[in-house]
C-alpha cells in the first residue's frame, strides 16, 4: 500500500473554552513519515496560535479501527480505542505564542492507514486559525497566523544552539540534508542502511560504556554517570547520531548484579527512548555474558558469570536476553541490535579459523569451549521469533577484527536485514589501509559495515584520523571507543567529563571529524 500523506491545519478557539486553553488556537501538520508492512511512523507539528501555553494536550482518532500507536517519542502516549492522547512532558510542556513542538510515535495499521482529519489541544477545535479577539465565534480577517508562527521557531531541546554543531561548524549538517526529529526508522537495503523513505544512513557515533559492568561491579546502573537530557545534549554538540550501548546479559535477565532484571530493563529502554526523541541511533550491544572458560589464555577472565568478555556467547541465557530486548523494542526500528560484542572462539581451537567460523554461526559443543555456545544463528533467531524487524549486526573472528569470512558464514535472516560489525584498534592485526582496502572494502561493496568500536593505543587522533578518512570514503558507519571520562592514559577515552569536554588529541580530533559529518550523505 502506498504511504499516505496528511497535512491538516488546526486552531481556532472556542468561546467558552476552558482556562488551560483560554485564548487558545493551534495547527497541526500530521504526516507518516515511512510505511511497512502492519507498521509506519507518525510524525506530528503542534503550532501554538494562542495565549502561551504551561501544558498542552493533543487528541485525535484513528478513522479506521486497525490504525494504533505502539510507542513514541517527546510526549506521553496512550491510546483507548482509536481515540489517541498524547501529553506534554516536563520538557517541552511550554509553547509560546507561535511556537511549535515535534512529537512522533510508532504505529500500527491493518486494511488502510487513513490520516486523521480533526484535533484539538487542551480541548479546542484546530483550525489552523488564530482566536478572535472578540467573543464573536467567527474569525476575524486580521487573526491569520503572523510570520512568527513558523515551525522554525519550536522550542524543541534540540534546536537549542548549544546542543547541535552551527552550520558553520558542520556545513554538511545543513538542515536541506539532516531533517532533525526523531532517530530514523532503519533497514538494510544491498550495502547500504537506509531509512523508511530509502535514504542511505551512516551510523556516526560513540559508544557508551558502562551498562555491561556497573550492575555487577556494584556501580548502579550507569557507573554514576548521567543519562539524562543534558548528557544527550553534550552528545549532541559534537554531532553524535548514534550510541551504542554495552549491556550484561545476567542483568537484564534478572540472575546477578544490581539493578537487574525489570529495574535493569526500564532503565535501557528510557535511556534507548531518550536518545530515539533526540535524533540520536540506540545500538543495543550484548557486551557480557555468562560461560566458563577456565581453559582459556592466562590473560583470560575465567568467572562462569557475566563479569567479563567471553569468547562466544552462552546457550543458556543469550538466546532469552535477545528474545527479552527484542520484545521490549520490537517496532521501533530505529534501534540497532549488535548480537555480540567481541567474537574470538578460534583461539580456544588453537586458532583454527575454519572451526572458528563455524562456531561463530553454528554455535553447540565448539572446540576449547566448555560450554554450549549460542551462534549468530541462534541469536537471530531468538529476535526474528519475536517479530521484531529491528536491523542486526554480527561480528567476525578475532575480536570482530577479521572479516575475511564474514559473507561464507554470514547467518540466514528471513528479513536480508543484517551489517558486519568491525571493530578496529591501532594494535589489531588488521589496523593499515592495505588491509582495509584488501579485506573490509570487498565486504562494504556487499553488506554495509558499522565500525561498532575503534580506537588507538595512545592518547593521540593519528590513528583514528586515517580510520575515519578511509570509512567516510568507502561508505563504512563507525563508532568510537568511548563516550567515558576515565582519563585518557592508556588512550581510547575521548571525554574528560560528561558535559562532553574533548580529552586532547584523541577527544579533540574526533569532535572536530564529527563536526563536518552528516550521516545521511
Amino acid at each position: 500500500m502506498t504511504a499516505a500523506v496528511g497535512l491538516v491545519a488546526a486552531g481556532a478557539a472556542l468561546v467558552n473554552a476552558p482556562a488551560s486553553a483560554a485564548a487558545g488556537g493551534c495547527a497541526v501538520k500530521y504526516k507518516v513519515a515511512g510505511e511497512w508492512s502492519g507498521g509506519f511512523q507518525g510524525d506530528v507539528s503542534i503550532t501554538n496560535l494562542g495565549d502561551s501555553l504551561t501544558s498542552w494536550t493533543l487528541e485525535f482518532d484513528f478513522p479506521d479501527a486497525g490504525q494504533g500507536v505502539n510507542n513514541g517519542w517527546n510526549a506521553d502516549w496512550s491510546q483507548s480505542g482509536t481515540h489517541v492522547t498524547a501529553k506534554s512532558l516536563s520538557w517541552n510542556a511550554k509553547v509560546a505564542t507561535g511556537a511549535s513542538v515535534s512529537i512522533g510515535f510508532i504505529g500500527k495499521w491493518s486494511g488502510s492507514n487513513p490520516v486523521p482529519t480533526a484535533f484539538k489541544v487542551n480541548g479546542v477545535a484546530c483550525t489552523g486559525q488564530s482566536p478572535s479577539p472578540s467573543p464573536s465565534p467567527s474569525a476575524s480577517p486580521s487573526a491569520s497566523p503572523s510570520p512568527s508562527a513558523s515551525p522554525s521557531a519550536s522550542p524543541s531541546p534540540s534546536a537549542s544552539p548549544s546542543s547541535s554543531p552551527s552550520p558553520s561548524a558542520s556545513p554538511s549538517s545543513s538542515p536541506s540534508t539532516d531533517p532533525g526529529g526523531p532517530a530514523p526508522q532503519l533497514h538494510v537495503s544491498g550495502n547500504k542502511i537506509v531509512t523508511a523513505a530509502g535514504k542511505p544512513y551512516r551510523l556516526l557515533g560513540v559508544s557508551r560504556s558502562s551498562g555491561e559492568f556497573a550492575c555487577v561491579q556494584g556501580k548502579g546502573m550507569w557507573d554514576s554517570g548521567p543519562v539524562d537530557q543534558a548528557s544527550v545534549d553534550a552528545m549532541k554538540s559534537w554531532n553524535i547520531h548514534a550510541v551504542r550501548i554495552p549491556l550484561n546479559e545476567e542483568c537484564w535477565l534478572g540472575i546477578n548484579g544490581s539493578p537487574s532484571g525489570a529495574a535493569y530493563q526500564q532503565e535501557v529502554k528510557k535511556y534507548a527512548d531518550l536518545l530515539v526523541a533526540n535524533g540520536i541511533t540506540p545500538i543495543l550491544d550484548l557486551h557480557w555474558t555468562s560461560g566458563a572458560y577456565s581453559n582459556g589464555p592466562d590473560w583470560h577472565c575465567k568467572d562462569a558469570t557475566a563479569t567479563c568478555q567471553k569468547p562466544m556467547p552462552d546457550a543458556q541465557y543469550a538466546p532469552q536476553f535477545w528474545t527479552g530486548v527484542a520484545k521490549t523494542f520490537k517496532g521501533n526500528n530505529a534501534v540497532v541490535f549488535d548480537l555480540f560484542n567481541e567474537p574470538y572462539p578460534e583461539v580456544a581451537s588453537d586458532w583454527n579459523k575454519t572451526l572458528g567460523w563455524q562456531c561463530l554461526r553454528d554455535g553447540g559443543t565448539c572446540t576449547g569451549i566448555p560450554y554450549e555456545v549460542a551462534g549468530m544463528q541462534d541469536l537471530v533467531d531468538a529476535v526474528r521469533a519475536t517479530g521484531a524487524t529491528n536491523v542486526l549486526m554480527v561480528g567476525g573472528l578475532e575480536w570482530a577484527n577479521d572479516m575475511r569470512e564474514w559473507l561464507a558464514y554470514k547467518p540466514n535472516d528471513p528479513l536480508n536485514n543484517i551489517a558486519a560489525s568491525w571493530h578496529s584498534y591501532s594494535f589489531n592485526a588488521c589496523a593499515t589501509a592495505s588491509c582495509w582496502d584488501s579485506q573490509i572494502a570487498p565486504l562494504a561493496a556487499k553488506v554495509p559495515v558499522v565500525t561498532g568500536e575503534f580506537g588507538a593505543d595512545n592518547c593521540g587522533y593519528d590513528y583514528m584520523d586515517q580510520l575515519t578518512k578511509w570509512a567516510d570514503k568507502n561508505g563504512v558507519s563507525y563508532l568510537a571507543w568511548t563516550w567515558s571520562p576515565w582519563g585518557c592514559s592508556t588512550g581510547a577515552v575521548l571525554i574528560k567529563d560528561y558535559a562532553g569536554t574533548p580529552e586532547p588529541g584523541i577527544g579533540e580530533g574526533y569532535r572536530a571529524h564529527l563536526l563536518t559529518q552528516n550521516p545521511y550523505a
